[in-house]
């Protein structure tokens, strides 16, 4: 094996940190959906929805943002997006700019509902990751995570690839 050629194993470290991130996300996602259910009958989905929007310019981003940025399906997203509608707590409309471009907006609803449900968000983040880890550990994490993301961030997501390509690869 030319020292050019990927590795096809991991050592003892590496198999260590992946489990413990799988382990870790899947743990705090459970806990995370267990809460937001209890205090706002949102998904951890339709919770990042409604807080992506919270922090977008005027509460709106384009529908392919908001699949891109919470890694969703387009049809995911359109469904997720419908119940949200539908709930009250984010509206649907064209984009100013383009006529085949939807935009989600949070509504006022949308917001108060956030407002209910971040409080208990943040305090159990804070009990299950940040409590544990002391203020250097928290930059740290952030910094090794941000790393990880912006690298996995390089290749477009699915929701960004072109259908015809998508297609034309699998004949």
């Amino acid at each position: 094996m030319s020292g050019s050629e990927p590795s096809t194993t991991l050592d003892a470290s590496e198999l260590a940190a992946y489990f413990a991130l799988i382990e870790v996300g899947n743990l705090v996602r459970h806990a995370v959906e267990q809460q937001l259910r209890d205090a706002g009958d949102l998904s951890h989905v339709q919770f990042q929805l409604l807080a992506t929007l919270g922090d977008a310019p005027g509460g709106s981003r384009r529908m392919t943002e908001l699949a891109d940025g919470v890694v969703i399906s387009r049809s995911g997203l359109t469904y997720q997006v419908g119940l949200l509608e539908r709930s009250g707590l984010l509206a649907r409309g064209q984009a100013a700019d383009d006529e085949r471009g939807v935009m989600v907006t949070l509504t006022d609803a949308g917001r108060s509902k956030l407002g209910a449900v971040f409080p208990g968000h943040v305090a159990l983040l804070r009990e299950l990751v940040f409590d544990a880890i002391g203020p250097h550990d928290v930059e740290d994490l952030g910094r090794v995570l941000g790393v990880v993301r912006d690298h996995l961030r390089s290749v477009p997501p699915r929701s960004a690839t072109s259908r015809r390509r998508r297609s034309a690869s699998v004949d």
